[in-house]
């Protein structure tokens, strides 16, 4: 988890500017059909276009793992997160449900 954590937060930093009036979120995507899940930290300015960046893919394809990595993330950025392709899945720990429903683009 080390290797990911780091090179998560390394790019959150080179991208995460704190400019005035920019919006900062981060995405996970559950790739089902390469068993991964894929990291985009998006970006948009006022009155500007969204810019979606990838920042990683994980390969360990568990759930638990995924649930580690976002709190170890969530301990150092306070981002808000969306989640696509998660929809009727929950966290191992918390049995709390990752996404709801779908999003209009899924």
């Amino acid at each position: 988890m080390n290797s990911d954590f780091r090179i998560i937060i390394q790019r959150i930093e080179k991208y995460f500017t704190r400019r005035r009036d920019t919006e900062y979120y981060l995405q996970v995507v559950n790739d089902q059909y390469d068993e991964t899940y894929n990291f985009f930290i998006n970006i948009r300015p006022r009155n500007q276009r969204m810019h979606s960046i990838p920042l990683h893919t994980v390969e360990n394809y568990r759930l638990s793992y995924l649930e580690k990595l976002i709190n170890k993330i969530m301990e150092q950025y306070q981002f808000s997160i969306t989640y696509d392709g998660f929809v009727g899945l929950r966290w191992p720990m918390n049995q709390e449900l990752i996404q709801k429903r779908r999003h209009k683009d899924e």
